[in-house]
């Protein structure tokens, strides 16, 4: 059996369309025919909340996390906390205590490697495909999402400044492949809410000179069927005629090659 892949979706910069992304990489993995898991590894859940979960009583990330931590994790709390959604997503949610993994992360040994541990477990070797959709700032959680990733896709925004915010993940990206992770790659860079202004343009060509041929020849455009979609809480690759759901499919493609 081949070997899971895990790949972080991360850019500490806000509003890139990172979940948008995660979900719809998600959708068309599992469309593929791939078995595939998303993990929420924001205290804000946005994925949890467009992925169409319910609140239960079930542990999330948060309570993995935290049982791994002091070496409590059973096999039993795994199965619980994986979720499929309509679409055979098979999900981990997070919530709100995920705000304070700093905390009860901060005296364990080796912390950086808590989700890397937890991912170990023989439950997650059934998946081709785990996607991690990362919270937008540079703390334990981004630190533990690179250790445990085989690769990072990095969702950028086609808009003034959208370049400052990746210096610093590459800082980041750069510690944890030389001191913890040297397996680490870019699986590839993305560039959305993509539109014919100079500006756009301008973004693109700056992309393609830092990350050549890292950046996908398929971009995903501006449009309120974003929006839309999150509402919906269904994919854009389940949605029917989606022009954003094709240009997703596009870049699934592009990594399946």
């Amino acid at each position: 059996m081949s070997k899971t892949k895990v790949i972080a979706i991360a850019n500490q910069k806000g509003g890139v369309g990172k979940t948008t992304t995660a979900l719809n990489i998600a959708a068309g993995l599992v469309k593929a025919g791939k078995k595939v898991l998303a993990i929420d590894l924001d205290p804000q859940g946005n994925l949890t909340n467009y992925i169409g979960h319910d609140l239960d009583e079930l542990p999330t990330i948060s309570e993995l996390l935290q049982q791994i931590a002091v070496n409590q994790l059973n096999s039993e709390s795994i199965q619980q906390s994986i979720r499929t959604n309509a679409e055979g997503i098979d999900y981990i949610p997070s919530n709100i205590l995920l705000a304070s993994a700093d905390m009860f992360l901060s005296n364990v040994i080796c912390r950086e490697q808590v989700l890397h541990r937890l991912l170990k477990g023989d439950a997650f070797a059934a998946y081709d495909y785990i996607l991690i959709d990362c919270l937008p700032s540079l703390g334990i959680l981004l630190t533990n999402a690179l250790t445990a990733s085989d690769s990072v896709l990095i969702p950028v925004q086609a808009q003034k400044f959208a370049l400052d915010g990746l210096e610093q993940l590459e800082q980041i990206y750069a510690m944890v492949k030389e001191n913890i992770n040297p397996e680490l790659e870019i699986e590839g860079v993305l560039l959305t809410m993509a539109d014919n202004t100079n500006m756009s343009k301008a973004v693109e060509s700056a992309l393609t000179d830092r990350y050549g041929s890292k950046v996908y020849h398929s971009k995903i455009r501006r449009s309120v069927e974003a929006t839309n979609s999150t509402y919906e809480q269904k994919s854009l690759i389940a949605t029917k005629s989606s022009k954003l759901g094709a240009e997703y499919q596009a870049v699934v493609d592009e990594m399946l090659q």
